[in-house]
């Protein structure tokens, strides 16, 4: 087998079929689609048991109680067999041409016997209203058709991050590193796309706008005043992320250039939709999240601090908390995200 795809799914019967549609329409029987139903209240098992009908060997079908996000990655990894794991998310789609593509790649690799840890690939923001879209591509800062490591890796932009969209793991490596995410938590798309990292060696940049990642639907756990409401998972994931580079990724190591980029983009968002909240307690709240990276890591806290997005973040007084989310806002408008 040469891919596992799981797609998470949690009440979505609305959507989910243009999901799995494009999943089909570009595999082969070599490539699985694993649908985990998170417990959904709605339509979505029915669904997922068509597809499984309907497709033997291809489609799996898996029912379990509500647990988050990451409770289904983490069923999906134990019961994946393919060489390679991707996870596409319900309310998302891949672009069927690119998907072959990758497909083909993927199974280039198994002939090969190439043990590539990690393809990075394009991702397009599809927002709900919005006539344009947005693509993040990485075609200055990688290597293109050539393995390579992280001493190859070039400067990255402040928008530019390998977000679970852009990545497909080697499935053998996220279980040598015991991947397990958080259950009943928001957001551990951050740690898929993070904690593996240190064991990463090999990688591969496939230039293609393989995800289409829409954002926009009501209720989203990526709008702004949702995020708000659920702050507090979101600043638990940014702790740890920063514990886990802190104590078990050393300043020399490979990826640690990258990880401390990753890290300053998340704590740019927290500390952002901290000062967005605007209450007392919430600007406390900020300055006990850089405190207690401070307390973690001097380095990593001189590093992050005194980065682009670390000085844009805490400047000081009402003025420089209107100058930062001006600069949200304006980022906001340019990228697209809720």
């Amino acid at each position: 087998m040469t891919l596992t795809v799981v797609v998470p799914c949690y009440n979505s019967a609305g959507y989910m079929r243009r999901c799995v549609e494009s999943l089909l329409a570009a595999s082969g029987p070599d490539v699985e689609v694993v649908l985990v139903d998170d417990g959904s209240q709605d339509g979505t098992g029915r669904i997922a048991d068509a597809y499984a009908a309907r497709y033997p060997g291809r489609v799996r079908a898996v029912h379990k109680e509500n647990g988050g996000h990451g409770s289904t990655i983490n069923v999906g990894l134990q019961l994946a067999r393919g060489r390679y794991f991707k996870v596409v998310d319900s309310d998302d789609w891949v672009d069927v041409e690119a998907f072959t593509r990758l497909v083909s790649t993927l199974r280039r690799f198994g002939e090969q016997d190439a043990d590539v840890d990690m393809v990075l690939s394009n991702f397009v923001y599809e927002k709900e209203g919005r006539r344009t879209t947005r693509t993040v591509r990485f075609r200055r800062a990688l290597p293109r058709d050539e393995v390579f490591g992280w001493d190859q890796v070039g400067r990255l932009r402040k928008t530019q991050y390998f977000l679970m969209h852009a990545i497909v793991y080697r499935t053998g490596l996220l279980r040598e590193v015991g991947l397990h995410l958080p259950e009943h938590t928001f957001y551990v798309d951050n740690i898929f796309a993070y904690m593996p990292l240190p064991a990463v060696r090999r990688m591969y940049y496939l230039d293609v706008d393989l995800y289409r990642y829409y954002i926009g639907r009501a209720g989203q756990s990526v709008a702004e005043q949702v995020m708000i409401g659920r702050l507090d998972q979101q600043l638990r994931v940014n702790r740890m992320m920063m514990e886990h580079v802190a104590r078990t990724v050393p300043p020399d190591h490979p990826a640690y250039g990258y990880m401390t980029h990753y890290l300053e983009i998340v704590c740019a968002v927290s500390s952002t939709l901290l000062l967005r909240s605007g209450t007392d307690a919430a600007i406390a709240t900020k300055e006990a999240m850089w405190r207690g990276i401070r307390e973690e890591d001097e380095l990593l806290h001189r590093r992050l601090r005194r980065s682009t997005l670390g000085t844009l973040t805490n400047l000081p007084g009402r003025h420089g908390r209107r100058v930062t989310l001006a600069a949200y806002r304006a980022a906001q408008w340019r990228v697209g995200f809720n």
